[in-house]
C-alpha cells in the first residue's frame, strides 16, 4: 500500500502591530514558507492588523494546538507578550527582529530568509528559557495570577514615596527594604529592566533567579542570585500606590498586607537561533562591548 501523506505543517506568524511598512518583509516571509509547502496562518490580532490579502488566521490557542513552528517579527516586546501566552504549548519560537536591541528576537531582516530556511530544516540551535509565575495573595485568597518570561516587578507610582517590603525565600526571612521597588527576574531578563537597576547578567543556561532592589534606601541592599528552584514571597509592609506588573505588560494593583509569591514556571519557552548564534555575540553586540568612538562619534 501507498504510505499515507504526511499532513501540511502550519507555521504561525505574529507581527507587532502599528509598524510602517511591515506588510513587505512580511509577505515575502508568507510567500517564502507557502512556496516551501507550509502552511502559514496569522495569530488573529495580527492578521486583523495587517493589510495582507488572502491571510488565515488562527487563535492562540489554537496555534498552540496546530502549529509546529511560531515565527515573531518585532522586537522582543513582541516576542514576551506571545511566549507568555504560548508557554503552556511548549512550540518552539524564532524571532525576526524589527526592533532596537533585539536579545530574543536575534534575525536581522537582511538574514532573515535564508536563516528560516535552515532553521526549519532542522540545521537550528534550540534553547529553552525559563519562567516565573507569580500569584498575589490578599487575605489567604488568591486574587490574580500571571507568568513572566523576563520579569516580575513590584513597584510604587510616580508621585509616591518609597515602599517597605518584607522579603521571604523558602520560608526563610531575608530583609525588610525601603525601595522604589523590587525586580525578580529570570536569566532572561537580566538583560532589561534588572541590568538598568544595576543587576548581574546570567547565562539563560543558569538556574537562577535574581532579586535587584530599585534604588534602595540602604546602599547594603545589593542584587542577589538564589536558585531557581525557590520560592519568594514579597509582602508589603507601608507605602502607597504600588502595583505589581509582569514583563511589562500585564499589571494589578495591591495593598498593604498584599503578598506576591513567587516562583519558577512548569512552563518553558524554545527558541530556535542559527546554527552560528551565540550568546556572547548577542551581548557583544547589543551591549557595544569592546567599541568606542570614531572622530565623527560612531562607535567602531
Amino acid at each position: 500500500m501507498p504510505a499515507s501523506p504526511q499532513p501540511q505543517q502550519i507555521i504561525a506568524l505574529v507581527v507587532r502591530h502599528n509598524t510602517a511598512g511591515v506588510e513587505e518583509p512580511v509577505g515575502r516571509i508568507r510567500d517564502f514558507l507557502q512556496e516551501a509547502g507550509y502552511r502559514v496562518v496569522f495569530e488573529a490580532e495580527t492578521a486583523a492588523n495587517l493589510q495582507l490579502a488572502g491571510t488565515d488566521s488562527m487563535t492562540v490557542p489554537q496555534i498552540g494546538a496546530q502549529a509546529t513552528v511560531g515565527i515573531v517579527v518585532g522586537g522582543d516586546g513582541t516576542m514576551l507578550g506571545i511566549a507568555r501566552q504560548l508557554a503552556e504549548y511548549d512550540i518552539p519560537l524564532v524571532g525576526i527582529n524589527l526592533g532596537r536591541l533585539g536579545f530574543i528576537t536575534d534575525i536581522p531582516l537582511d538574514d532573515m530568509l535564508p536563516a528560516l530556511g535552515e532553521i526549519l530544516q532542522g540545521r537550528s540551535r534550540a534553547e529553552k528559557r525559563t519562567l516565573l509565575e507569580a500569584r498575589v495573595m490578599r487575605g489567604g485568597e488568591r486574587i490574580f495570577c500571571s507568568v513572566a518570561v523576563n520579569d516580575v516587578v513590584v513597584a510604587r507610582g510616580t508621585g509616591a514615596g518609597m515602599v517597605e517590603l518584607k522579603l521571604t525565600v523558602d520560608g526563610q526571612f531575608m530583609y525588610n527594604q525601603r525601595s522604589d521597588g523590587l525586580i525578580v527576574s529570570t536569566p532572561t531578563g537580566s538583560t532589561a529592566y534588572a541590568l538598568s537597576a544595576g543587576g548581574p547578567l546570567l547565562h539563560p543556561s543558569l538556574g537562577g533567579t535574581v532579586l535587584v532592589p530599585i534604588a534602595p534606601h540602604a546602599l547594603s541592599n545589593r542584587p542577589i542570585v538564589v536558585p531557581d528552584t525557590s520560592e519568594i514571597m514579597v509582602e508589603l509592609v507601608s507605602g502607597r500606590d504600588i502595583s505589581v506588573n509582569f514583563d511589562m505588560q500585564t499589571f494589578t494593583s495591591l495593598q498593604l498586607g498584599d503578598q506576591i509569591v513567587i516562583s519558577r514556571s512548569p512552563h518553558t519557552i524554545t527558541f530556535l537561533h542559527p546554527l552560528d548564534w551565540s550568546y556572547y555575540h548577542t551581548l557583544r553586540q547589543k551591549l557595544h562591548w569592546n567599541e568606542y568612538p570614531t572622530n565623527d562619534g560612531r562607535l567602531k
